[in-house]
């Protein structure tokens, strides 16, 4: 099977961020087809669509050259979400995106401990002075993540969506030092 290279893989204290693999596909594809991906998904689920973020998600390291890890906790190759840097075509900022796959990792911080280290690598590696994640108003999860991470609400940034999601500002990266 084919995969991805030259892509960095990051590690913190539990987990590892890996490059996205054809072997995430089922769980990708579960949480978008269940209640977790109502945020992400326009509208209902729909196979065919699906199909085409999965390859989105592989397929933006191609375009852009970085793009979303896949992070597992160490020791086990269960793909439990995913997060990082991102930034398509008609986006307006360049943003951390993330997304817990698996209800298991819910509420132990795996989310957090990612996405901290996603940032770092934008702002380190990529040079990004600045960061957005763009959060669905509904999506309590997401906003309390945001702020978790330092993140406050930008109402002059322009926002992405229908209906518009609400947009983080992360603290630039001499905030974080």
């Amino acid at each position: 099977m084919a995969t991805l290279s030259g892509i960095p893989s990051l590690t913190t204290d539990r987990l590892v961020l890996r490059a996205p693999e054809a072997e995430d596909w089922p769980a990708f594809n579960a949480m978008l087809a269940s209640d977790r991906g109502q945020f992400i998904r326009t509208g209902d689920y729909d196979l065919s669509n699906t199909w085409r973020g999965f390859c989105h998600l592989i397929g933006h390291w191609v375009a852009r050259g970085f793009g979303m890890f896949v992070f597992q906790a160490k020791g086990d190759a269960t793909p439990l979400g995913m997060t990082g840097p991102w930034f398509p075509e008609t986006w307006p900022e360049r943003e951390i995106g993330w997304s817990v796959w698996n209800p298991a990792a819910e509420g132990k911080g795996f989310a957090f401990e990612a996405a901290t280290a996603a940032r770092a690598f934008a702002y380190r590696s990529l040079g990004w002075t600045t960061a957005v994640s763009y959060v669905a108003e509904d999506n309590a999860r997401s906003r309390a993540l945001a702020l978790r991470l330092g993140a406050t609400v930008d109402p002059a940034a322009q926002s992405i969506g229908t209906p518009p999601c609400l947009v983080f500002r992360h603290p630039a990266p001499e905030a974080l030092q």
